[in-house]
């Protein structure tokens, strides 16, 4: 809102703008250049809106995701929509790995969006219709809000599958957690076992030496990477060799 940072933007006579990582701007801002200005998100919207998309994407257990261009208006994520491309999202993949391979295609997906505003080829679709008119017909928006801690405390009496998609779409920030003798543990990496579990949910089995598994509802998380409080991140052999339980 600075006014020389406004008539710096308006001195640029730019055709359109491009906004990363923004939260709320001034519509002064967006609304100055006559092609608008547009956005890259991190999902098929409308869904998925909000602070973290890629993921609630994977948490929820989503087989694909994607990349939206579209133009900013008022209301976060919700300006009509330039070009999608669709993701698929690996059964094992973490937010992580999805996000950098999202770097890329959302790149490229920018470029050509630059290019069909430029020639004026390209046409620009209302959020509002996709919602009634898309592939599942009407349907309710999915959001993505902002990551908090309640949200990566692990529930184990859960499945182990939706405990896996929480540690996959956590991973490696802000990781999901649970405890270990009151101290706090980050698991970063894990496998899932689907048998039925001989220990309550939550509590674990471990021979001392290779393997650290918790029980769910239905079976195990095997961890494969932590960290627990005030120590370094570890692999799992190498935090038995020096763990006492």
């Amino acid at each position: 809102k600075n006014p020389e940072f406004l008539e710096a933007l308006k001195e640029l006579n730019a055709d359109v703008q491009v906004v990363v990582a923004f939260r709320m701007l001034p519509e002064l801002v967006w609304n100055m250049p006559p092609l608008g200005t547009i956005n890259l998100h991190g999902s098929l919207l409308p869904q998925y809106r909000g602070a973290a998309p890629i993921n609630w994407a994977i948490i929820n257990g989503e087989k694909e995701t994607g990349v939206t261009t579209f133009k900013l208006q008022h209301a976060i994520d919700t300006g009509n929509i330039l070009l999608q491309q669709k993701i698929d999202i690996g059964a094992d993949e973490t937010a992580g790995a999805l996000h950098d391979r999202m770097k890329d295609i959302g790149a490229a997906l920018l470029v050509k969006t630059i290019t069909a505003l430029a020639s004026g080829q390209l046409k620009e679709t209302n959020q509002d219709v996709l919602l009634q008119t898309g592939d599942k017909g009407p349907q309710s928006v999915i959001h993505a809000p902002k990551i908090f801690t309640d949200t990566c405390k692990i529930d184990w009496n859960k499945p182990v599958n939706k405990i896996y998609d929480l540690i996959r779409g956590l991973s490696p920030y802000p990781a999901a957690f649970s405890y270990l003798k009151d101290k706090m543990l980050k698991i970063y990496r894990a496998e899932l076992e689907i048998i039925p579990p001989e220990v309550p949910p939550g509590n674990y089995i471990t021979d001392g030496k290779t393997f650290l598994k918790f029980a769910g509802t239905d079976g195990y998380i095997i961890i494969k990477e932590l960290q627990l409080e005030g120590k370094k991140k570890i692999y799992i052999e190498d935090f038995l060799r020096g763990y006492r339980f």
